[in-house]
């Protein structure tokens, strides 16, 4: 999650009701100091429901302006559960949002604060239309059930989170990820790129569907990880990130396995904590 939001790109969280997928989301937005837009969408989500309804005084005057106040195009972090439910009311609207950030309605034209987009679903897309608003997320994240040996730290860490108050949790501005966010640009990537032009001729290979639009966006969560490491170059195990590229539930094992071949050789002390934990 930390990666998607220094990258300033969105993340789909996938799995059964309960494993804390809308959790994890609230932990953030507590951290953040800015605006958070969460919404369940159902089948019948009108556009109203998310992006607010026209301001009455103007539609009066002949103009239709939308009243955002505390809607999706004034948030910081927006977070769709059960994205996959979306309506074609609201499908080229959320399209937009995604891709280029903007609100768009009528001959109204907002660019967005957004610095991040999460949704979350229990199933992934069965047709076109929803395969389109699923590939406007550039990772992908299995969210399941914890090994039962395991149980007990999760009680433990959600008892903690009970008691804890988010009085004096840390918060972090928006204008100090939105420079994070700038500074994306200024990592080195050159001693990586034969490396991952490499990875992305494997991964085609495997058949995983990588675009030249999305292998040039997966360089902004590779710079990510090195910002994060506080490192100005990128490294080869900063591609860690490329296992949650999969589309099916199919791909997962078969991506891990070739980033994961790829990475085996390049341990480094220096790496992001992630990249050789395979989950």
């Amino acid at each position: 999650m930390g990666i998607c939001l220094t990258g300033r790109e969105n993340l789909f969280l996938f799995g059964p009701p309960g494993t804390a997928k809308s959790a994890i989301v609230h932990e953030l937005s507590n951290l953040l100091h800015g605006n958070t837009f969460e919404y369940l969408l159902t089948r019948f989500t009108e556009p109203n429901e998310l992006f607010g309804p026209f301001d009455i005084r103007k539609l009066r005057e002949g103009e239709l302006i939308t009243n955002t106040t505390g809607m999706l195009p004034e948030a910081n972090l927006i977070f769709l559960d059960e994205l996959l439910n979306a309506n074609s009311a609201i499908l080229n609207s959320l399209l937009m949002v995604l891709n280029e950030k903007v609100f768009r309605r009528g001959s109204e034209t907002k660019s967005l604060p957004v610095l991040m987009t999460v949704g979350a679903s229990n199933h992934l897309p069965e047709d076109e239309a929803l395969q389109a608003l699923f590939d406007r997320f550039l990772i992908r994240v299995h969210c399941d059930y914890v090994d039962p040996a395991l149980l007990n730290n999760v009680l433990e860490s959600g008892w903690s989170l009970e008691k804890k108050s988010m009085i004096d949790a840390p918060k972090i501005s928006i204008e100090e990820i939105t420079e994070l966010q700038k500074m994306i640009t200024s990592i080195n990537l050159n001693d990586i790129r034969p490396k991952y032009i490499e990875l992305i001729q494997k991964l085609r290979n495997a058949g995983v569907k990588v675009s030249d639009r999305r292998a040039v966006k997966l360089q902004r969560l590779i710079s990510a990880s090195a910002l994060l490491c506080k490192r100005e170059k990128a490294i080869i195990s900063d591609m860690w990130i490329l296992r949650y590229i999969w589309d099916t539930e199919e791909q997962r094992e078969i991506i891990a396995g070739i980033v994961n071949a790829m990475l085996k050789d390049n341990e480094d002390s220096e790496a992001h904590p992630r990249a050789f934990i395979n989950t």
